[in-house]
């Protein structure tokens, strides 16, 4: 494959979008099938051979079927778009096969919209895209993954070819300084700074990383940006890298994501058959190698000197700071790191200015965030909206509100920023989701978690869980965080299986305190978030667990009895047929009994009462 110049960028651009065109003389229809891994999952597969096989059987050769990556609204996949000449597009969701085959026959070849199968009418928005706005995810559910062609058709790598051309390096991070953008791993550190940061510093080797790894339980950000167009990922690394003058990259990417490090591979050999990575990218002199590290899936590899560390091929484990990896990284020499998101949002900032994406968001936090959307929540998917939006406005318009309404369940928390953000209540939900706002709850924004939880939430237990996985996944180098993380989870422990005492909250939130203030990096400094922020919101869970021995929510097993209301029972046997174990026993037409010994406290609550012990 040739090595192309920008004139044949601009070339393979028209080209690729008239070859791939409806009207005269080219497709007639075209079908995307959405194929990351929430639809490979579900069975987007076995939905695009459905439809290839269909389509050869008709003999209709009008029609492309292409793939894409996730289409956003994981929840209802497997999804697929219908695109037809001159009528608007047609998004099918929650497919199988016999659906899939009316819509080939009925939509596809006879031109009528399968209605009852849509995600919404014709030419009605869905709900759930509705107050979205796409920048970072631009190309989402729009360009197949694995054809570079399909990315340059959508301005591809002309942002690269404007920072490589025609600015200078000092200009492009006055760009990304002047837009705002902020790291969105985690810190929100500014971007444009910490570029120029390195581009001072003095050195004969430079590189740039970045941190495709994301730990946090319940988020698939940068899962979802690399599967889907990982090309966006080495034009930002490219623009980033010619700034800072870097000519080394890495992707660390976790090798539990076998499909991001299957089309980041694809994609990092396409642009090299381009000749938009190597030697001389565009016949500009810069050149940049950037190859996949693997990671093995330790949480505390996100973060940066841990990262640096575990490229070299040693022990991924965080060390102090300063020096910072600006002057002194990856083998000692000068590193930027930022994640997946951040450099999906470079390209356009280079090409449209920091006006135009300050034009989002709000002073503070420009822009928009990306969030994996997850937990009670009716629609779970990948979303990106403006900064600044409420929480209330992401649960219960973008989100569709809880997912068990119907049955009664009501709002009880979201929780932000996985294992280090924190649990806000309802009286917060107007809170504007931006860096400081989001702050001053005591969760942080964080990667872009964001887990909805109902009132079948134990709190005390949520707490439990945040901080035995940070316990578990502490590297051990300093002590606040090694033993102070394990001393707490003792604590939750022994509050949630019924030995908890009075004063027990004071110790939580004393060691609490000593591990943010003495811990070596951010796991530890952060840790003890989804403790305080429970303690400060849900208190009363935390005395009703230790002096009434209660779990509100009937989910801690040793604090729970069920039994039967002998007056309200008839008999009716429901219960004695629900029961896994064979534990409740009784004549017909009479009060039945919970043999407690057998009970395994399975929470039925079709057909049981539920007490405190």
């Amino acid at each position: 494959m040739p090595r192309v110049t920008i004139e044949d960028l601009k070339r393979i651009k028209e080209e690729y979008k008239a070859k791939t065109a409806l009207g005269k003389g080219a497709y007639r229809a075209k079908v995307t099938v959405h194929m990351g891994t929430c639809g490979l999952a579900a069975g987007a597969g076995r939905i695009k051979d459905v439809i290839s096989g269909e389509l050869e059987k008709s003999g209709a050769a009008d029609v492309i079927v292409t793939t894409s990556g996730c289409a956003g609204l994981c929840s209802r996949e497997p999804m697929i778009t219908v695109r037809i000449l001159d009528a608007p597009p047609v998004q099918y969701c929650d497919l199988n096969a016999d659906k899939t085959g009316r819509i080939v026959s009925e939509h596809i070849l006879g031109g009528k919209v399968v209605e009852d199968l849509t995600l919404a009418p014709p030419g009605e928005e869905v709900p759930f895209f509705r107050h979205q706005t796409l920048r970072a995810l631009r190309n989402k559910g729009l360009i197949d993954p694995e054809k570079i062609e399909d990315y340059i058709a959508r301005d591809g790598y002309m942002a690269a070819a404007k920072a490589l051309l025609e600015i200078p390096p000092e200009q492009i991070i006055k760009e990304v300084k002047d837009s705002g953008l902020r790291g969105r791993g985690g810190a929100g550190f500014p971007t444009g700074l910490k570029w120029e940061l390195c581009s001072i510093s003095k050195a004969d080797q430079k590189y740039i990383l970045c941190n495709g790894d994301e730990g946090d339980p319940g988020a698939f950000m940068d899962r979802s940006v690399m599967e889907a167009d990982p090309h966006v990922v080495l034009e930002g690394m490219i623009i980033g890298g010619r700034a800072i003058g870097a000519n080394k990259g890495y992707i660390y990417v976790r090798a539990e994501y076998p499909l991001a490090v299957k089309r980041l591979q694809l994609a990092i050999d396409q642009a090299k058959g381009y000749g938009l990575l190597g030697e001389n990218i565009l016949n500009s002199g810069f050149t940049l190698d950037i190859e996949i590290y693997q990671g093995a899936g330790a949480f505390v590899c996100g973060e940066e000197t841990a990262l640096m560390r575990s490229i070299e091929g040693k022990r991924g484990m965080p060390i102090p700071r300063p020096p910072f990896p600006v002057n002194k990284g990856l083998w000692e020499k000068p590193t930027v790191l930022n994640n997946v998101e951040t450099y999906a949002n470079v390209p356009q900032i280079i090409l449209n200015g920091a006006d135009w994406f300050r034009s989002l968001g709000t002073e503070k936090s420009a822009g928009t965030k990306v969030f994996a959307l997850t937990g009670a929540v009716a629609n779970i998917g990948l979303i990106e909206v403006p900064m600044g939006m409420p929480l209330k406005t992401i649960i219960y318009d973008i989100g569709g509100g809880l997912s068990g309404v119907k049955r009664g369940r009501k709002f009880k928390a979201v929780q932000l920023g996985g294992p280090s953000g924190g649990c806000i209540p309802e009286h917060h939900l107007d809170t504007p989701v931006t860096y400081e706002d989001i702050v001053k709850t005591g969760a942080i924004v964080g990667s872009g978690g964001m887990v909805v939880m109902d009132d079948f939430t134990c709190m005390v237990n949520v707490a439990r869980f945040f901080l035995e996985f940070t316990a578990d996944e502490s590297c051990g180098k300093c002590p606040p965080c090694r033993i102070g993380t394990r001393v707490m989870l003792d604590k939750l422990i022994d509050i949630t299986e019924g030995r908890g005492k009075e004063g027990d909250i004071e110790i939580l939130e004393d060691l609490a305190g000593d591990i943010i203030r003495t811990s070596l990096c951010g796991l530890g400094q952060t840790a003890p978030n989804p403790v305080l922020t429970t303690i400060r919101y849900f208190r009363d869970e935390y005395e009703s667990h230790i002096l009434q021995k209660w779990c509100k929510a009937g989910v801690c097993r040793e604090l729970i009895t069920f039994y039967i209301d002998a007056e309200a029972c008839t008999g009716c046997g429901v219960c004695a047929r629900a029961c896994p174990q064979e534990a409740i026993t009784g004549e017909k037409k009479k009060p039945h009994e919970i043999d407690q010994s057998l009970c395994i406290r399975c929470r039925d609550r079709k057909s049981t009462r539920l007490n405190s012990s």
